[in-house]
């Protein structure tokens, strides 16, 4: 019986426990802050346990990790580093679904050296974004050919009957983490030119995409694309870039929103404001709050973004209920009471790739791969499915000696991808291709 030991129990968690729940060799051991989500997910399964962890408790963490043979670390970034450590100096294996960091990067050498996976970016995106551009980029480069241009879509977006809320979104994962999202910067190759972007102007560079039976998007870049170029091989190529989608209007809103503090973490005293209180302190001055924050932004008061601002509720004379906490709390708070999923209604994940392939003859293909998946109406939601089976997926071939190697990794091998994405086929997760001759 292998033990695979589950950190964290969050939006994404459900599909992942149940899927090695369902594997016959497996036990899973959920620790959360909150024991009563862990149990949730369990469900009082013969192969499932749980226990309350807080991760600031490293000591009573480093006590549980010699007990697995595998560990998913499912919490906040900021944690993975010490959990991998963790697993190092005992010899286990680790999963993740989140970004490689540096600190994490630099633990490639001692992973290596005890022999231990530390597989990280395979969820959505990262994740199966990873592992269906690589099976493109093999089938151009086997028949002779390079990429010229590679663009990568992925956004999570209420399904077209539960879009009821002029922003166009709600929430499928962590609120905190899509509202920090919007305070980083961004890099990209077009045209053979690198292109960096500063958080102030993000949401400034957007543009919009047609998806075929999907709808039309908009699309601003995410992070760092030009990183890729190395991992993914794609040195001939001219343009490279990596971006979010979202309904139209998401970016002139949040372009107002950021600007005017509200994605701030800093710490502030809370308890005696009101969120109108908040928004009076954010547009220094005097007179009509609506006046000086237009005035401020540099947009009319009856603009889109000015709309907005008003129907989540940030100019009404009522009490914050939190005592302490940085802006970026505050909208975060707003948000989920206005911009979370009712009962009964579906997510939707598209994912979007786009390439162009050239080939020695000349000749030249313009490839797509798209996946559309939809939640489950009161069940799992599309998100919860394509960021948690993957990492699922990988920790049963991992456990099963199909998918080997030590070291600091993310999906971008052929032993990897291929048996997972034929996996997440079998679950209908699946990429369709098509090809045209240019």
């Amino acid at each position: 019986m292998k033990r695979i030991l589950v950190l964290g129990a969050g939006l994404v968690a459900k599909p992942l426990v149940r899927y090695l729940l369902d594997q016959p060799d497996f036990h899973v051991h959920v620790a959360s802050r909150t024991v009563s989500k862990a149990e949730a997910l369990v469900g009082g399964h013969e192969r499932g346990s749980t226990e309350a962890l807080n991760l600031t408790d490293m000591d009573a963490l480093a006590k549980r990790i010699p007990d697995a043979d595998l560990v998913i670390s499912l919490v906040p970034y900021a944690y993975h580093v010490k959990v991998a450590e963790l697993c190092i100096a005992h010899k286990k294996m680790m999963v993740t679904t989140s970004y490689v960091s540096g600190p994490m990067k630099a633990l490639d050498a001692k992973a290596k050296e005890a022999g231990v996976m530390i597989l990280n970016e395979i969820g959505l995106d990262p994740g199966i974004d990873h592992m269906s551009a690589m099976r493109v980029f093999t089938d151009v480069r086997n028949r002779g050919g390079h990429i010229e241009e590679f663009l990568s879509y992925c956004g999570g977006l209420p399904a077209p009957e539960a879009n009821d809320n002029p922003y166009g979104y709600k929430f499928s994962w962590s609120p905190r983490g899509v509202l920090l999202a919007g305070t980083n910067s961004a890099s990209y190759l077009k045209n053979g030119a690198r292109k960096d972007i500063p958080p102030e102007k993000l949401f400034l560079d957007r543009w919009h995409v047609d998806v075929p039976d999907a709808g039309s998007f908009e699309a601003y870049p995410n992070r760092d694309s030009i990183s890729y170029i190395d991992i993914y091989g794609l040195h001939k190529a001219k343009t490279v870039i990596g971006a979010t989608f979202r309904n139209p209007g998401w970016c002139e809103t949040l372009k107002v929103i950021a600007d005017l503090g509200l994605l701030s973490e800093k710490e502030m005293d809370l308890s005696s404001l009101t969120y109108l209180g908040l928004m009076d302190r954010l547009a220094q001055g005097i007179g009509d709050i609506k006046k000086r924050l237009a005035t401020a932004m540099c947009i009319d008061e009856d603009s889109v973004p000015m709309k907005n601002i008003e129907w989540l509720g940030l100019l009404e004379d009522e009490p914050i209920p939190m005592e302490k906490g940085g802006p970026i709390d505050v909208l975060t708070h707003r948000m989920l009471e206005k911009m979370s999923y009712k009962k009964g209604e579906r997510d939707m994940i598209v994912l979007h790739h786009e390439f162009l392939g050239t080939f020695p003859d000349g000749s030249h293909e313009k490839i797509t791969s798209t996946l559309v998946d939809f939640g489950i109406p009161n069940g799992d939601s599309a998100m919860s499915r394509t960021v948690g089976l993957p990492a699922a997926i990988a920790t049963r071939f991992l456990l099963e000696g199909r998918i080997g190697g030590a070291g600091v990794h993310i999906p971008v091998s052929p032993e990897v991808y291929e048996p997972v994405l034929d996996e997440l086929e079998r679950l209908k997760i699946r990429c369709v291709e098509r090809t045209k001759k240019l």
